[in-house]
């Protein structure tokens, strides 16, 4: 499956879609703080952390349906969406390293494939590009992953519960890990392939 460039379709700002993904956005230091809490001597708010993350994972859903069905995808759009997305990812992998809930070396395996996919970035500038769709594949690595750290937030908290939720967390943790890793290669294949020609 090939990741490809969405054809924009407004040039709107104040959409619908638009204002949900800038809502996310707005939701990553809010979320970052409740899980860092413990770390800093607080109390746990896992659960209104966890609540956020979830408000997240519908508005992605929502923000990219209503986007297609409204016919207002935009360029604005294409930029915050993929952002709120990788933002989210990245503070709940360094909320969950430094609370030792998931160990530093896969925060390392995860944050090296967004390196990996930021480097094509300036090549696709370069040859006049924006940041290509992220396919089918690569959501729904981050939906595994965005189901992972919940659970394994969860699991942190004790109990029978708890148990359970951190096997199911590991399961989607590492079925996300792989997933992530290969649209992150498809992507950097695809973005090989469009600037191909302009080489020669």
């Amino acid at each position: 499956m090939e990741v490809q460039e969405t054809r924009v379709q407004t040039d709107r700002v104040l959409t619908i879609p638009n204002i949900l993904s800038a809502l996310r956005l707005v939701g990553v230091p809010v979320f970052f703080w409740l899980v860092m809490r413990p770390v800093f001597g607080g109390p746990q708010a896992d659960g209104w952390a966890l609540l956020i993350l979830a408000l997240s994972g519908v508005s992605d859903y929502l923000d990219g349906k209503l986007a297609r069905r409204w016919n207002q995808i935009s360029r604005l759009g294409q930029l915050l969406d993929p952002a709120a997305d990788r933002l989210y990812v990245l503070s709940t992998l360094l909320g969950l390293g430094f609370r030792e809930v998931i160990p530093w070396w896969l925060v390392v395996v995860l944050l090296a494939r967004d390196v990996m996919v930021g480097v094509t970035l300036p090549i696709l500038r370069h040859h006049r590009y924006g940041p290509l769709q992220v396919n089918f594949l690569g959501k729904a690595a981050t939906f595994s992953l965005m189901y992972a750290f919940p659970l394994l937030l969860l699991g942190d908290l004790g109990g029978h519960v708890a148990t359970l939720a951190t096997i199911f967390g590991w399961a989607f943790a590492w079925w996300g890990t792989g997933l992530y890793w290969w649209a992150g290669i498809l992507y950097v294949v695809q973005v090989a392939r469009l600037v191909r020609p302009a080489r020669r």
